[in-house]
């Protein structure tokens, strides 16, 4: 779960924006829930849409977000058939279960730079905490900690699609990733959605992460929860190119079946 949310990881208004479509290629290693390993992700933005393709192995894992509609489609690209589902209802079930008034956040920058895919990256210190409870019960609360070091480049290709797409994505709440990870797990995504905020800030994208994940809690559940929610996974950019992007990229193939997953 980490590893695919990450892989789509990644506002200051920019002086002049110039706004145009934007592909964006990273490598993903790490572990998180008891799995590791390497993946490669392609991101497309076009406005208020966007496409990740995952590559894990011979299997390659789509999934379109579209802003506007607030629905996500996810498909394999071995089969002719793809999920749909609406996330206004999964917005409202996981306010239940946390509250973002108490969640803290922090994303300054560390004084370092470095070299990446050829481009000089600022660094800053990312940390959040998220509190949550499971099912909406009090009597099982917890806190999702996320924390690590995010390389900034300002003026990359394609800077100003990608500051605008996550501005839209973290004013309307939206969540990345597998939407059932999300219902186990409804403090991670909700913590993501905000690191996306702070580093949509900064003006520029998101070179590098990484990113540290740590569940605290009381009783048998928090035990499970710290095992099962914790991880890392480093995200890192290996090229981006700015450059009209066909429409139908960002809807399941016309041919494929479309089922709705609740």
């Amino acid at each position: 779960m980490i590893r695919y949310a990450c892989a789509s990881i990644c506002i200051a208004t920019l002086a002049a924006p110039a706004f145009a479509d934007v592909t964006i290629k990273q490598s993903v290693s790490g572990k998180a829930m008891g799995t590791g390993g390497v993946s490669t992700s392609t991101t497309f933005i076009k406005g208020s849409k966007m496409r990740v393709e995952t590559v894990v192995g011979d299997s390659t894992r789509v999934s379109i977000f579209d802003l506007d509609a607030q629905k996500m489609y996810s498909f394999d690209l071995k089969k002719k058939e793809a999920e749909v589902m609406s996330l206004v209802e999964l917005q409202a079930d996981m306010a239940k279960a946390v509250d973002v008034s108490a969640m803290k956040a922090t994303f300054e920058p560390n004084g370092k730079t470095k070299q990446i895919a050829g481009k000089t990256a600022t660094g800053y210190d990312m940390a959040m905490s998220m509190p949550m409870s499971m099912g909406g019960s009090k009597d099982m609360n917890m806190t999702m900690n996320m924390s690590g070091p995010v390389w900034i480049v300002k003026g990359a290709p394609g800077s100003a699609d990608w500051v605008n797409f996550y501005k839209m994505a973290a004013d309307k709440g939206f969540i990345f990733g597998d939407p059932l990870a999300a219902k186990a797990n409804p403090g991670q995504a909700r913590a993501l959605t905000e690191m996306y905020r702070k580093m949509a800030e900064t003006g520029g994208i998101a070179y590098e992460t990484e990113m540290t994940v740590k569940v605290d809690g009381g009783g048998p559940l928090g035990g499970l929860m710290a095992k099962m929610g914790g991880g890392s996974t480093t995200s890192t950019v290996t090229e981006i190119s700015a450059g009209a992007l066909a429409a139908d990229l960002f809807a399941p193939p016309a041919d494929y079946k479309l089922k709705e997953r609740k």
